[in-house]
C-alpha cells in the first residue's frame, strides 16, 4: 500500500487532443544522451501528441540513402539510418519536492526500444550529475521485454561507478495493458511501486549531499530513446517501426 499522502498539486490527464500542453511540457532536442541513435524532435505531432485521452510519443525509422554518386560516396559523409523520436521534460516549471508521482503507461515493444519515467535534481545545471540525483521511476529495454527497472544515482552511487542501486520487476504484458509505474519521496527513503506493490526502496543512507541530493526539487522527464549504451546492447530491429509509448495520466501529489 501506499504511505499516506497529500492533494493533488499537479497532473495532466491528456484530454485535450493536439500538441502536448506546452505550460506543463517542454521538450529535450536532437541527440542527447548515452550515444542513443534516435534525434528528439520539438513540436513535431509525428513523434508526440496528444489523442484520445492519451499522450503519444512515437519514434520514427527512416534507413539510409544511398550515395548518388562515386563522389558523394568517396568525400561526403556516409549516410546513416535515421530514427526520431520525442522526450518531455518539467524542467520550465518548479520542481517536484517530497510525495508521490503515478504515471500509467503502456509501453512500447521490440529490441532497441527504451522507454523511461524518470527524476533529475533541478539543480542540474549549476551542480551537473551525478551531484544532482537522478531517479528512475521506470525504464525498460525492449530486448528484455517482460522486465522493469527502476533505480537510484547519486554523486556517491551512480551507474559510472558501477554502484547505482537498482531493482528489476517482472510484469506481465508492459506491451499489451497499461501499468502505474509510481515513486514516493520522503526525507528518509525513496519507495518505487508497479500497480501500487512496492518493488524497490532506498533509504537515506547518511546525510551528505553526495549521498542524498533527493531534498532538492525535481523536474520529471518521459522519454523514448532508440538504441543507446543499454536499449542497444543489443541493436535496434528495424521492423518494429513505428513505436508507440502512450501514457494516461501523470499525478503529481504533495
Amino acid at each position: 500500500m501506499f504511505a499516506s499522502v497529500g492533494s493533488l498539486i499537479w497532473n495532466d490527464e491528456f484530454n485535450a487532443d493536439g500538441l502536448p500542453d506546452s505550460s506543463k511540457w517542454h521538450y529535450e532536442k536532437g541527440y542527447v544522451r548515452n550515444g542513443e541513435a534516435q534525434r528528439y524532435q520539438e513540436g513535431n505531432s509525428e513523434n508526440s501528441r496528444v489523442k484520445n485521452g492519451y499522450l503519444i510519443i512515437e519514434s520514427h525509422y527512416q534507413p539510409s540513402k544511398k550515395p548518388q554518386s562515386v563522389w558523394q560516396y568517396l568525400f561526403d559523409e556516409q549516410p546513416k539510418d535515421s530514427y526520431t523520436s520525442a522526450s518531455l521534460t518539467t524542467e520550465h516549471i518548479p520542481g517536484f519536492g517530497n510525495g508521490r508521482i503515478d504515471v500509467r503507461a503502456k509501453l512500447p515493444q521490440g529490441r532497441g526500444v527504451w522507454p523511461a519515467v524518470w527524476l533529475l535534481g533541478s539543480n542540474i545545471q549549476e551542480v551537473g550529475w551525478p551531484m544532482s540525483g537522478e531517479i528512475d521511476i521506470v525504464e525498460y529495454v525492449g530486448f528484455d521485454s517482460n522486465k522493469v527497472h527502476s533505480a537510484i544515482h547519486t554523486d556517491a552511487r551512480n551507474h559510472k561507478k558501477g554502484n547505482a542501486l537498482n531493482a528489476s520487476l517482472i510484469v506481465d504484458k508492459l506491451s499489451d495493458e497499461f501499468h502505474i509505474y509510481s515513486v514516493e519521496r520522503t526525507s528518509e527513503r525513496v519507495d518505487f511501486y508497479v500497480d501500487n506493490i512496492l518493488h524497490f526502496s532506498y533509504h537515506k543512507e547518511d546525510n551528505s549531499v553526495s549521498s542524498w541530493p533527493f531534498d532538492e526539487p525535481m523536474y520529471l522527464i518521459i522519454n523514448l530513446a532508440i538504441g543507446g549504451g543499454w536499449g542497444g546492447k543489443k541493436g535496434i530491429d528495424n521492423t518494429i517501426f513505428p513505436q508507440q509509448f502512450l501514457i494516461d495520466y501523470v499525478r503529481v501529489y504533495k
